[in-house]
């Protein structure tokens, strides 16, 4: 069986290093919060300014000022912090975060990112952080769907859509597999529901 959409943010959760400095990209990255262990050590960061940020707050937990950046109710561990917009920037920019989970588009063979336009007329461009996460963080780990609705492939040779970063994609998590970014191309690290071989037959990549 390939993963549900909670089976795939565990499976990122376990794959973050103890104690890393981790930025989550809005939408189905920012679920990864609820599956990491409280002995982690892992220090959350949201670019609208919180280090230290919890799980998603539920219930009695929910605090209308209390958000992420993509305005989902979130809860305050101990020693949260909170600081200006342009401070958080400079987290991110300056090479402060250890690892970033964003969502995408495509990813290309050699790591390039496309994940804030589609490049078709009247698609609403999403550019947010994503850029500043890309070049800053030492690892991007990319979560997505392997496959388009239609059955298109997102892990490509070249992305045809406009680029966020080039060669800044470290690992890309679909619930069909993992895929590791190497020099010499992508490695499946491992699968689910599928074995390599079929799914060499559905993508136009070589993988190792």
């Amino acid at each position: 069986m390939s993963l549900s959409k909670a089976e795939l943010a565990a499976t990122v959760a376990r794959d973050i290093p103890q104690g890393a400095y981790v930025n989550l990209g809005i939408g189905q990255p920012t679920t990864v919060a609820d599956y990491l262990a409280p002995d982690s050590g892992v220090v959350l960061h949201t670019e609208n300014g919180m280090l230290g940020m919890g799980r998603a707050a539920v219930g009695d937990e929910i605090d209308p000022d209390l958000i992420n950046a993509g305005k989902v109710p979130v809860t305050q561990p101990p020693g949260a912090a909170y600081f200006h917009h342009a401070d958080s920037f400079a987290m991110m920019r300056g090479g402060h975060l250890d690892v970033c989970v964003l969502g995408a588009f495509q990813v290309s063979a050699r790591g390039d990112l496309a994940n804030w336009h589609t490049g078709e007329p009247g698609a609403i461009p999403a550019v947010g952080g994503a850029m500043d996460l890309a070049i800053g963080a030492k690892q991007v780990f990319v979560m997505m769907t392997l496959f388009t609705r239609d059955g298109t492939p997102k892990l490509v040779p070249e992305c045809t859509y406009p680029l966020t970063g080039r060669q800044c994609v470290s690992r890309v998590y679909t619930e069909l597999g993992v895929f590791e970014i190497e020099e010499g191309g992508v490695r499946v690290r491992e699968t689910f529901g599928i074995t390599p071989d079929e799914l060499q037959t559905r993508l136009d990549i070589e993988l190792r």
